[in-house]
């Protein structure tokens, strides 16, 4: 699955049934987080262990769905969510990885004026 740079990344609020595929987790999402699922966002879901991660994206004409298994940790997120959560580009490469994204910080851009 290729992902091209989404316009957005959401994070589901609660943990989803891992059993849900395209139909259910579209459904999700119209409904949690008010967004059309095939807009071209990106919208992550967990399971309640915090060890797998499913990843629903619209690609031009039909549904991706991703899937990611962490074989010895688990996903570092709050289990206190109260809303959908938009990350980064950043801190969804973060979240992949099994870091902490919200505790991490970007670096900023720097613009320099004067090139050597």
């Amino acid at each position: 699955m290729l992902i091209a740079t989404p316009l957005k990344v959401w994070l589901s609020a609660t943990p989803t049934d891992r059993r849900k595929a395209i139909d259910g987790l579209s459904f999700l999402v119209v409904e949690a987080m008010q967004v059309e699922p095939n807009s071209g966002e990106l919208f992550i879901f967990y399971n309640r262990a915090f060890t797998k991660l499913k990843i629903l994206y619209w690609d031009k004409n039909g549904f991706c769905l991703g899937y990611k298994r962490l074989e010895k940790h688990r996903f570092k997120l709050s289990p206190t969510l109260t809303s959908p959560l938009q990350l980064t580009t950043t801190q969804r490469r973060w979240l992949l990885d099994g870091l902490d994204f919200i505790t991490m910080k970007e670096t900023k851009a720097l613009e320099p004026s004067i090139f050597f």
